[in-house]
Order: structure tokens, then C-alpha cells, then sequence
């Protein structure tokens, strides 16, 4: 690898420890969004809470989709799952602190 691609590798290392790579709306919110692509299990993604900026990490355990969800916290069937501040559907699967929230676990109100 030459240095100009070794200095790009560094900066889009450095870049994903700065940019948030999920985000929540409140700190009620027990999902947040996935706003990167490629989103890798095991990564330590950085979350920003919108409403009050404030910074938080969560350990990712699949692969999850940009505008997908991620759990903040261990969901279980049953459980109201709470996003943007709302209520937006319930659990109708587990879903562990770190796991992928979707159609497969989760039914949603709007549909």
C-alpha cells in the first residue's frame, strides 16, 4: 500500500470513531438508527442522542443495514419499542442489547 492510501485508511479510521454511526432521539429511546452503510457486527458503533447531543457506544452483534435498527437495550417479546420518543410497535421477538431490530422481531403500528 502506498502512503497516500495508508494516510486515506487512517483518516476513514479516525473518521468512524467521530462520526456517529447511529443515532437516538431521546434517552427513553430504546432503538437507534443505523446512519452508516455497512454497519459490521462486533463493531463498537458511536450514537449520538439527537435531543441532547450527548454521546454513547454500543457493540454491534449482526450486521445491520443503514435505516435499520439496533437494540440500546435486551428486548423481548411483548416489549414496547420506543424510537424518536414514540411508541412504535411492539417486540415480537428478542432482541439482545447490540442486536438487529426489524420486521423479523419487531411489528410495527404502521403496518
Amino acid at each position: 500500500m502506498d502512503t497516500e492510501a495508508k494516510t486515506k485508511e487512517r483518516s476513514r479510521a479516525g473518521r468512524s470513531k467521530t462520526i456517529p454511526q447511529v443515532l437516538a432521539h431521546g434517552p427513553k429511546d430504546n432503538v437507534a438508527v443505523v446512519v452508516v452503510e455497512g454497519l459490521a457486527a462486533g463493531t463498537k458503533a458511536l450514537g449520538v442522542i439527537t435531543e441532547n447531543n450527548a454521546a454513547f457506544h454500543v457493540t454491534v452483534r449482526n450486521d445491520i443495514p443503514i435505516g435499520h435498527k439496533v437494540a440500546l437495550v435486551d428486548l423481548k417479546a411483548g416489549d414496547t419499542v420506543i424510537k424518536y420518543g414514540q411508541d412504535i410497535g411492539k417486540m415480537v421477538g428478542p432482541a439482545k442489547k447490540g442486536e438487529h431490530v426489524h420486521v423479523h422481531n419487531l411489528k410495527t403500528k404502521r403496518w
